[in-house]
This record gives C-alpha cells, sequence and structure tokens, in this order.
C-alpha cells in the first residue's frame, strides 16, 4: 500500500517523497550532462596528490567540491523557477535538465568550432542571435538544429498537458528557487569561495569547477571589474629626416583574412597581392589574435583601443560590452588631440556589437553603414563584396579636405563564413576563392592610395583565422598577417627598413598611433 502523502516510498529506512527523488535526479542528472562538457574534467588516479583549487578540493566526478557546490544551487534556483512556472515538480526537474542539456550542446559545438566553451559574454548575444541568425547558426549542425527544435516543441507540449493549477506548488517554486539563490549569494561572499577563477583561465576553470560555475563566477568577475582611468593625450614622437607625415591613415580590417600558406601549408596558394605587400611594407608580421573561427570584436577591440587582454581581465572575452567606460583609448579620440577628424565605415547593421554607440563614443565624426551601399545582387553571395568597401574607403579618401589628418576605419565582411560549396567547388575552395578578393582589395587600395599622392598610410590585417570544418580547427597558430605600407608626397612608398615584427592588436594600435603622431 501506498503510504499516507501521494507519492512516497522508502529509502534506508527513511520516507522520501517523489518530489525529493525527483530533485534527486535533478541534480545527478545535472552532474551527468555536465560531465559532457568540452574540455572534460580532468579526472585522477587513487593515491595521487592532484590539484587544489584554493583550498578546495577536487571532488567526484574530477570537478571541485566548491564547483559541484555552486552547481547544485544553480540548479536548484532553476528547477524552483520552472516549479513557480508550471507546478510540476517532474516537469519542472525535465525542463532545467532540458536548458543544461541546450547550453552544454551549443557550448560543445562552439567549442569544436572555435576552440572555446560557451562564456557569459556569449548569453549577451542572444537579442543579436534573433537578428542576424546567420552569424551563429552556421556554428550548429543541420542534425543538432532539429533535435533542439525538437525537443522545445515536446517540452513546450509537455508543459502545457501537465500544468498544475494549484497554488501551493507554484509557491513552493518560488520558495525553492529564493532559497537556491540566497544559498549562491552567501557561498559567495565566503572564503574560499571568493577566491575562484580570480584569472580568466576559461579552459581550465571548467575542467576544474564545472560548466555552470564557471559561467557564473565569469560574469561576477567581469562585474567587478572597474573602468580604467581616462587615458592621457598621446605623446608626439621625434620625425627621423626625410621621414613623411601622414596625413591620410586607412585602417582595413579584412573578415577571416589568414595567409593560405600558413593554413594549408602550401607555397602554391601564395596571395600576389600580400606578397606585394610585404616585400613594401614599412612594417609586416603576424597579428597575434586571441580568436579563432570568430570575435572579430576582440581584435577590433584591440586595434582601435590599444588595450592589452592583461589590462582587460575578464572583459577581454568581450570587450565592447565595456567599451563605453574605456573610450578615451579609442585611436580616434586620441587622434583628435591633434586635428585628426575619423570615419568608421562597415557595410552592415552598426547596432550589432553596439557599433552605433561604441564608436561616436570613441571619436568617429561619421558612420558609413549598410545604408550607403548597394543591396548585393542575386548570386554575388550573402554579404557586401571587399570591392565595393574598398571602392567607398577610397571615394572617402579622396573626398577628404587637402591638409586635413584623415583617419578612415573599414570593416569588411565578405568573407564570413560558411564557405558553402557551389558546384564541383569544396569548402576550401570557396574560401579560396572569396581570400583572393581580399588580396586583390588590398592591391587596389595601395594602387589607388598612391595615385592620390599625398603623405598616407595602409594598414591591413585579417581579424581572425576561418573555422573550416575538415580543412582548419581550433588548437595550434591563429596569427593572421598585417601589412603597414607608407606613402611620401609623391605617392611613392617609403619602405624604411621592411621589417617584419609580429604584434598582437593592441601593439599594432600602439605602432599606428607612434607612426602618425610624429
Amino acid at each position: 500500500m501506498e503510504p499516507e502523502g501521494g507519492s512516497r516510498g522508502r529509502l534506508y529506512g527513511g520516507t522520501v517523497t517523489g518530489d525529493e527523488l525527483t530533485f534527486l535526479v535533478l541534480l545527478i542528472g545535472s552532474a551527468g550532462l555536465d560531465r559532457l562538457v568540452r574540455p572534460r574534467p580532468e579526472t585522477r588516479r587513487r593515491g595521487d596528490a592532484g590539484p587544489e583549487s584554493r583550498g578546495m578540493r577536487a571532488g567526484w566526478p574530477g570537478r571541485s567540491l566548491a564547483g559541484m557546490w555552486l552547481q547544485a544551487g544553480i540548479m536548484t534556483a532553476v528547477f524552483g523557477a520552472f516549479l513557480a512556472l508550471c507546478g510540476n515538480a517532474p516537469v519542472a526537474a525535465g525542463l532545467a535538465l532540458a536548458l543544461l542539456a541546450l547550453l552544454v550542446l551549443v557550448s560543445n559545438a562552439k567549442h569544436a568550432m572555435l576552440g572555446e566553451p560557451l562564456l557569459f559574454s556569449d548569453l549577451a548575444l542572444i537579442g543579436a542571435i534573433f537578428r542576424h541568425p546567420q552569424f551563429y547558426l552556421s556554428a550548429i549542425r543541420v542534425w543538432q538544429r532539429v533535435v533542439v527544435a525538437l525537443i522545445a516543441a515536446v517540452l513546450l507540449g509537455v508543459v502545457s498537458w501537465l500544468f498544475v493549477p494549484a497554488l501551493a506548488e507554484h509557491l513552493a517554486g518560488l520558495a525553492l528557487a529564493a532559497a537556491g539563490l540566497a544559498v549562491l549569494a552567501l557561498s559567495l561572499r565566503c572564503d574560499p569561495f571568493r577566491n575562484l577563477a580570480r584569472e580568466p583561465d576559461a579552459h581550465a576553470d571548467v575542467r576544474r569547477h564545472g560548466f555552470l560555475p564557471t559561467l557564473l563566477l565569469y560574469w561576477l568577475r567581469w562585474r567587478e571589474s572597474d573602468d580604467p582611468p581616462p587615458c592621457p593625450p598621446p605623446v608626439r614622437q621625434s620625425l627621423a629626416a626625410g621621414e613623411p607625415t601622414p596625413e591620410l591613415l586607412l585602417v582595413i580590417q579584412c573578415e577571416s583574412f589568414a595567409d593560405p600558406v600558413d593554413l594549408f601549408a602550401d607555397p602554391a596558394l601564395s596571395l600576389p597581392g600580400l606578397a606585394s605587400a610585404r616585400a613594401d611594407a614599412w612594417q609586416w608580421g603576424g597579428l597575434e589574435v586571441s580568436g579563432f573561427g570568430a570575435y572579430t570584436m576582440r581584435t577590433e577591440y584591440g586595434a582601435l583601443f590599444g588595450r592589452d587582454e592583461d589590462a582587460l581581465g575578464f572583459r577581454r572575452y568581450d570587450p565592447f560590452l565595456t567599451a563605453l567606460g574605456e573610450a578615451s583609448y579609442a585611436l580616434p579620440a586620441r587622434l583628435a588631440h591633434s586635428g585628426w577628424r575619423s570615419l568608421f565605415v562597415h557595410p552592415h547593421d552598426m547596432r550589432f556589437y553596439g557599433r552605433d554607440r561604441i564608436m561616436p563614443a570613441g571619436g568617429f565624426a561619421e558612420l558609413v553603414g549598410e545604408d550607403r551601399f548597394a543591396p548585393v545582387e542575386p548570386g554575388a553571395g550573402r554579404y557586401v563584396t571587399d570591392a565595393a568597401v574598398a571602392s567607398q574607403v577610397l571615394d572617402l579618401a579622396r573626398d577628404a579636405a587637402a591638409g586635413e589628418p584623415t583617419f578612415i576605419y573599414a570593416v569588411t565582411i565578405e568573407n564570413h563564413g560558411p564557405w558553402t560549396p557551389s558546384g564541383d567547388e569544396t569548402l576550401v575552395q570557396g574560401y579560396l576563392r572569396l581570400v583572393r578578393r581580399s588580396d586583390a582589395m588590398l592591391a587596389t587600395l595601395i594602387e589607388q592610395v598612391s595615385a592620390m599622392a599625398r603623405p598616407a598610410m595602409l594598414v591591413f590585417f585579417g581579424d581572425h583565422r576561418p573555422s573550416i570544418p575538415g580543412a582548419t580547427a581550433p588548437g595550434g597558430a591563429r596569427h593572421t598577417p598585417y601589412v603597414m605600407i607608407r606613402l611620401d608626397a609623391a605617392g611613392q612608398v617609403v619602405r624604411g627598413e621592411n621589417r617584419r615584427v609580429d604584434l598582437t592588436p593592441a601593439q599594432l594600435h600602439h605602432a599606428v598611433l607612434d607612426a602618425v603622431l610624429r
């Protein structure tokens, strides 16, 4: 006979309710899903000393005890929230596990494509996913999208069918959610939780503490970060004899531009425009970008704001989220002290990554967006071509008033993946076709800027390497090419030492600043 109280059973001589069993299953299930997250947790043999995390010994399965505690607290709060919504404990547990499974799926897809787990900063892009789905859905395979859609439909139907109108269940859910959040808040204020994840190392922290705890801890560390003090005015450098001071500065950030020789270890794939630019460059080398296959804004931020990742701390994962508080560091703001006028060109929605707010705050006097470009013709690709961007940049440069120092920063977009094969073309061939168009843009810019016969500097670089399934993968080299071309008042190339110097994007910012403020 079933004990009084409905769904009850016996466990080791005591009684346990069905809701308690459901909650236990939830915690065990969430621990199992957590083990599926890449990078996987490190395990150790019995008797090994093993790693310790700021006084928190490793727990089961390969996670720190602190991570397991935080995971339990998070899942309790999520379970309580769903219970408050539907009033049915098994359904609430199923929804909580389904949400975690979805996050794990997305995180693993991201890790496979980009070499990083899902981070707190990625959740800030949820709105952008709906506005610009083509940028993100290509990272998830078709079968994964189908599975997610089916699961969402099934869960919606189950919630509607099994909804419980009893007020007590919904209030219990609210109380449980509040209790879970309270326990998390109190725990994170105490030692040794306050010392967890004090330095950004996402791979190590996911392995050590788990997926959800790392999401929470990194978000908290990011919130704790402060804006830097205002940037002091730049100091002019001494001018070397015979060295022209640029009046025109063009910086071109080229989407997924990388040297195919480096990518595919084939000298026959050398790009003629890049090779010629390197031969004529005042300075060139590898740009040590932090992202692979995505995260244009990290490279863009470094080149524009000049702050390295060590200075950014937990802001490094999406520095555009906090860029408004660092506007005085932007290259246009620093150039403005010497009378430069700055323009920003990007053939896309300027609201993407908040560029419509960040760029004016950073000193750009004019934004040239997608409305200034003709729509892409059918069959010509998904995005505005690099040739069209080059034409717009050159027109703006020609229109610049004589004697007025002008800075134009342009972001291209044509070579954004996926590189869908057409006919007999493979993914790699599709990438090569587009990267050769970028290379042709580089050659055109050098030729046309030279014809303007005014002291100028052209800086050209790739924002990150492409992630091409089956051909390129995260984990190895990440550098992209950059070149700095200097031209005198007659439009002649000034080679200088033609030296190779490998730089981070932030170091490139300072190299450009030093070159033009002389």
